[in-house]
This record gives structure tokens, sequence and C-alpha cells, in this order.
């Protein structure tokens, strides 16, 4: 069982990538859960764990120690990878408003919005690397026992198979009878068990103050499995239907967050949505798109160092390639750093000559060893095309829970993933202001502690 090292003393920063509640909040560092009510300036969100004192959501298992739940998290990063590496065989986003066939999306943030007139109130997951949203409606089979009313809205509306938005949708059905006639509707599955069945439709979405009016979503009818999130999904992909294309009136295409850790108890990171309020002082790196993944976040990650040592990485496994998708992407949604193969036995390697062992595997860990050793173990580095990011220990380190153990925080992609992608993680994300300025293409990235 692992749980990250040292652990701030005040709780009020970090990151991992469990669920957290994403509350409109103005947060004050005294007050145990922040305040409902939005700044008036600011569309800024705060991002609290799903299973802290200030959620609304009670853990599935009470008596599971926070490191377990690190390593059940870390078991789903393949079936991550996976779903990232078949966007690959998908058409630009721009064209196809719903996502692929075979969704294994693992989400890892919920977002506090409101949806319909008058609002309702939805935790809804939040995915950089998805673009559609979709929430159950009333009369869902299988669905949760919280589920949008969409006839109470007054400004709730279903779309019909001649929009441009279903025409280009995966997995779409036009109904020529029943109650269903002329509706978009389309299939998704997701988690690698489960899969529903929704209606495109368009209704108004608040955040903080703000309302996007005619936001187009999945009103879900069916749920088959159990690995949906039970109140839906918020996409913050670059794609036409994510919602930073939606807000684009609004935001302009910016937003950032800090994400914190799992230890954070009852503090928050926040979800900062356009340019107003953003850091002034900050380093940027460009941000890349491919044709062939256009939703994801793509960097220019240059190298590597540990310690003193610049890894010998082949560059060709590490670099942006317009033609197979490979490079190296931001991603919310994957819980530890993920390396290809061949780049990742390098680091490891490294880290391992300046590190006292004998060496262990945990879980998805295979670079443990006892913590007497800890005090050498070197600190790893990004570089990043005109921004370096040295990581703390406690986005590099992860202890065993019994407290004998630290282990590095990353790994290899699995071998069936056949993508040549590299996942800069929300575990090494931790304490991290990270600035997404599509308009501008360039990322900013910063030090920060998150509450």
């Amino acid at each position: 069982m692992l749980s990250c090292t040292n652990p701030p003393k005040v709780m009020d920063s970090t990151i991992f990538a469990f669920f957290f509640v994403v509350f409109l909040s103005t947060t004050i560092a005294f007050e145990p859960c922040p305040s409902l009510k939005p700044k008036s300036d600011l569309s800024d969100l705060s991002i609290i764990h799903i299973y802290g004192k200030c959620s609304p959501f009670d853990s599935p298992k009470p008596t599971s120690s926070w490191t377990t739940t690190i390593l059940d998290m870390a078991t789903k990063d393949p079936q991550r990878l996976t779903y990232l590496s078949s966007l690959v065989a998908t058409k630009p986003a721009s064209s196809v408003p719903i996502g692929p066939g075979q969704v294994i999306n693992i989400g890892n943030y919920l977002a506090r919005v409101k949806i319909g007139t008058p609002g309702q109130l939805m935790f809804m997951v939040l995915d950089t690397s998805a673009d559609t949203a979709w929430v159950p409606c009333s009369g869902c089979t299988g669905c949760s026992s919280t589920v949008f009313s969409q006839t109470t809205s007054t400004t709730y509306g279903s779309l019909d198979c001649t929009t441009s938005e279903c025409v280009q949708a995966h997995g779409l059905s036009c109904p020529t009878s029943g109650s269903t006639i002329g509706n978009c509707l389309f299939n998704q599955s997701y988690g690698g068990d489960s899969s529903f069945l929704a209606t495109l439709s368009h209704d108004s979405l608040q955040l903080a103050n703000d309302i996007i009016p005619s936001y187009v979503f999945g009103c879900i009818g069916n749920i088959s499995g159990k690995s949906i999130p039970p109140q839906g999904l918020l996409g913050l992909g670059r794609g036409s239907m994510s919602l930073l294309s939606q807000s684009s009136s609004l935001y302009s295409g910016v937003f950032s967050y800090c994400l914190p850790s799992f230890r954070s108890y009852y503090f928050s990171g926040s979800l900062r949505l356009g340019p107003n309020g953003q850091p002034k002082t900050i380093k940027y790196t460009p941000l890349l798109k491919n044709p062939h993944r256009p939703s994801l976040y793509y960097v220019n990650l240059t190298g590597i160092s540990v310690g003193q040592v610049k890894v010998a990485i082949p560059p060709e496994l590490l670099e942006f390639n317009l033609n197979t998708g490979a490079g190296t992407i931001i991603d919310s949604g994957t819980v530890i750093t993920r390396f290809v193969p061949d780049a990742y036995n390098k680091i490891k390697e490294v880290f391992r000559n300046q590190t006292q062992g004998p060496f262990s595997s945990l879980g998805a860990f295979d670079t443990c060893f006892s913590v007497t050793h800890e005090d050498v173990a070197p600190r790893v580095t990004l570089h990043f095309m005109g921004l370096d990011i040295v990581l703390p220990m406690e986005n590099t380190l992860i202890h065993s829970s019994a407290g004998t153990l630290a282990c590095l925080a990353m790994a290899s992609t699995p071998n069936n993933v056949n993508s040549g992608l590299n996942v800069i993680a929300n575990l090494q994300q931790q304490n991290l202001r990270i600035l997404f300025d599509v308009p501008s293409s360039r990322v900013g990235i910063t030090h920060e502690i998150c509450n």
C-alpha cells in the first residue's frame, strides 16, 4: 500500500488521481470547508477530494486507507492509456461531436455545475482528454438516484438527426418510430465493462456565476454496467464539443487548474476559467496539436534529468510526431506519469544508480527501496521547450502505508499499448498551477500551494 511522501503540514495543497469535487467557492485559509458562494469577479472553482470532509459523497470503502485507493486507481491507468491510444484512429474533433466507440475514460474530478432552468445541481466528472458531456436523465434505466430532470427545465431541448452535431456522431441511430422518433441517439462505452444510450440534447449550463446557453450534451436514458460516473461527465478537451469550445465567448479558450493532494483533507485546489485572475508571472511552453488526436494537450518534452544527470533518452521517444500521434501530453485522468518502455527503463536505471537498493516492486511501481535511503533519492526535472519543472519529492516518491518503502511514482506504458504516447499525470502535477491558453498555443506551469 502506498502514500505520497512528505505530506504538507498544512493540509491545503497537493493532488492525486482520485475523484475530486469542484465547488464554487471563495476559500478562506482558516475555514475547514470552502464556502459555496462564488467569487463575483472570477470564474474560480475550488477542487475538493470526493471523499474529503467537505464532499457530499461517502467513501465506498470507509475502512480502506488512502494508499490502498492509490493502488486501486493506478491499476486503471492501463485502461486510460488504451483509451488515449485509441484516439489515433478517430477523426478530428471538429467533425466528431461524440467520442469514439470504445471510450475508456477514467474520471478523476467532479465539477459542481447546474443544468437547466431553473438550475439543477449535478457533480460531473472533469476530463481534460474528453470533449463531449453527458448526464443521466429522468426515466433512465440503470442510473443512480440523482438524475437531471429534463422535463422540468424550461430551456431543455433534444437535437434531431438533421443537425450538424448529430450527423457525425459515433454510434448514431435515428429512430423512425416510437416516442424518440427523429431524435439523435447514440451509444457509448465506458470503463471497459459499461455502456450507455443517450439523446443528443441542449440546455443551459451554469458554472459559478456564468451561464452557457444551449450547451450540447448527451441525455442518458439507459446504462449497462457499473463504471459510468453517476452524475455524468464534462469534457475539458480541445474539440468543438468541449466546455472550452462551447464557452469560448466567456472564457476565451483559457483555463487553469491547481490540483490538491489526496492528503489535502479539508482544503481544495481550484479550476480557474478565463484569462482573468490567471498568474501574471508564469513560464510557458508551446501547446502542440496533433490531427490524429486533436483533443489532447500535447507539449514538447525535450528531456528528463534525474539529479544532476540528463537521462540519455533517444529524442524520437519523446518528440512530437504529426504522422503517428506520438509525443507527450498533459492529462488529468491518468494517476501516475507513464513513459514509453524504452524511455522509462533509462529513467529507472539512472534513478536506481543514484539511490541505494535493494529494489523491489509494489503494485504498478517497480523501483521501491527502504525509506532509510530516501534522503539520497534524487529529484526529477522535466525539461520542456522553454521551461524546466523540478518536481517536489512528494510528486516523485510514494511511500508504502507501513512506512518502510519509498517508490518512484512513475511507470512504463503497458506493453499492449503501441501508441508512442507519454503522459504527464496528475500525481506529478500536484501543487502546480497549469494554465492552458489554447488561442495562444501555449501551456504555462508554475509552482503553487493549492488550497
